[in-house]
């Protein structure tokens, strides 16, 4: 059985949103995102967060207690919650079950969720602030000894994390790379710079020798026809216009670049056979991009991203278990069309 467990590359599932299930089967249906992700040979599953979900914190709880090995990659916003109390989830969670987390730090988000939190603070300033809480998790995690930090934005003094968290256990740091001060974040905390990528011969090669892994944030729909993988996609993100005007004035109240970036391109639509759509996106359905055609199309997409150096995907939340196992084709095929 094709499994997106593969050497050199990282897959990334993603837990569905609060804010898209009914409450009666929302916990029922992460359990089953999580189990068909551990399945089909996930590393792990993104869990979101923002101020209209519940927290991910306790959905990764969920995650960790369906699964054997599967590790929750937590969204971590510094609004919400102090360096401290994130270092207590992540070592309390690895004292309780034994299983290694990832973290994705969020920087910013919605403009009237910072506000409706009282914070103010520019674009850039918060990826700043972003390192300074990454680096204090980070020292709280590795160190057996009190942690003393002072910075703009946080200040600790002879703190000490318990329960310890074993070295194994210690979390993998992702954070978006889209603008530049992301992109100094990541390589300022070791974390991978995740973007939401242009098609691949529009998109940029990663940086040569850079101390930092790459990742992209993006959907898949492939089947063994283009026709037939285009029909499951159009029936899955149909047009709506409800959510197009969501989506653009989600547009006017975000300042993030990545945001912006794919916003830019909405006008383009798939065309001279080309796999990148953005009609997921537009509707507000969802916030990547999509890879949609044939097995052997998507394919050459995908070996486009591994050639520019992008070793971490996160794929949109699965519909089906098959649908992580037509994705798994694509990427056993992809590295064939990669030089090794």
């Amino acid at each position: 059985m094709e499994t997106l467990s593969l050497e050199g590359i990282r897959v990334f599932a993603t837990c569905p949103s609060s804010g898209t299930v009914p409450q009666d089967v929302y916990p029922g249906r992460v359990a089953s995102v999580a189990r068909w992700s551990e399945e089909a040979g996930c590393c792990g599953v993104l869990v979101y967060t923002d101020n209209g979900l519940v927290d991910p914190w306790l959905v990764s709880q969920l995650v960790i207690a369906s699964t054997e090995r599967l590790s929750p990659l937590v969204a971590v916003q510094p609004v919400y919650l102090h360096p401290y109390a994130a270092a207590k989830m992540v070592a309390s969670l690895g004292h309780l079950h034994g299983r290694r987390l990832f973290l994705n730090l969020v920087a910013g988000g919605f403009k009237n969720d910072l506000l409706a939190l009282g914070d103010e603070t520019p674009h850039d300033e918060r990826y700043e602030r972003t390192v300074e809480y990454g680096s204090v998790m980070q020292q709280l995690l590795a160190s057996p000894s009190p942690v003393t930090f002072a910075g703009k934005h946080y200040r600790v003094q002879n703190l000490r994390m318990t329960p310890p968290l074993p070295p194994e256990l210690r979390p993998g740091l992702l954070i978006s790379g889209s603008s530049p001060a992301g992109l100094e974040a990541a390589r300022a905390l070791g974390a991978t710079a995740v973007r939401y990528p242009k098609p691949p011969g529009e998109e940029d090669e990663v940086p040569s020798g850079d101390s930092v892994d790459f990742g992209v944030r993006v959907g898949i729909v492939a089947r063994e026809r283009a026709q037939e993988a285009w029909a499951v996609a159009r029936l899955r993100f149909p047009e709506d216009r409800k959510g197009q005007i969501t989506h653009k004035l989600a547009v006017g109240v975000s300042d993030s670049q990545w945001h912006r970036q794919l916003s830019e391109r909405e006008a383009e639509e798939a065309s001279n056979g080309s796999p990148y759509w953005l009609g997921p996106f537009q509707n507000y359905k969802t916030f990547c991009p999509y890879l949609v055609g044939s097995y052997e199309r998507v394919a050459l997409e995908v070996a486009g991203y591994l050639e520019l150096g992008y070793s971490t995907f996160i794929l949109d939340v699965p519909a089906s278990p098959d649908d992580l196992l037509h994705t798994a084709v694509v990427f056993r095929r992809a590295l064939t069309h990669t030089p090794a």
